[in-house]
């Protein structure tokens, strides 16, 4: 029946037009996306070098780490960020909330609250994957730098490429993510 109205309401317009000579293509909008696609646009993928001394047992960094994993924004975020982690930074003189990686929203981890039911689960990284030798930290750096590496349809967060993390940021998160958690 919906596809009848819908059927009758397309001939109605091409008839109304036809007869008073009414040109409809003004009446619907259809702007250009070719910049805006341009701009959203990634860059390739890129393989990145994982910073000496970049995993670390030094419970502050672990902690900024677990931070960012567990929160998506400054404004949303329910406490207070660890020292050295900004709730809100300024970009282009402008105050905005420092966006986080939410990676619960995907990955199940130690103590995680979201669904993390869509990636892989962390939960023992360090137990099942780097102690095994399955994984080392490099791998785990470069699928959080960049992870369309070794998988060009992922639907994970590419941080670094992006701009979202630096490598300090990034490297505080594989930090939180291979920690013996309690």
């Amino acid at each position: 029946m919906k596809k009848r109205y819908i059927l009758a309401g397309a001939v109605f317009a091409f008839s109304v037009s036809s007869l008073f000579g009414v040109d409809l293509k003004s009446a619907v909008e259809s702007p250009d996306a070719t910049k805006i696609l341009q701009k959203d646009k990634l860059k390739p993928p890129k393989r990145y070098k994982m910073p000496k001394n970049c995993i670390t047992k030094d419970p502050l960094a672990i902690a900024r780490g677990k931070y960012i994993f567990h929160n998506l924004n400054g404004k949303k975020a329910k406490t207070k960020p660890p020292k050295g982690l900004p709730k809100f930074i300024t970009v282009n003189g402008k105050k905005k909330p420092k966006q986080y990686g939410n990676c619960v929203a995907c990955h199940n981890i130690e103590g995680a609250k979201g669904p993390g039911n869509i990636g892989p689960d962390l939960t023992n990284y360090k137990k099942h994957f780097i102690d095994t030798g399955a994984r080392d930290y490099r791998y785990v750096f470069q699928k959080i730098a960049d992870a369309r590496i070794d998988n060009p349809k992922t639907h994970m967060t590419i941080n670094l490429t992006t701009g979202l993390f630096n490598k300090k940021e990034i490297c505080e998160i594989v930090s939180y993510v291979v920690s013996e958690k309690k």
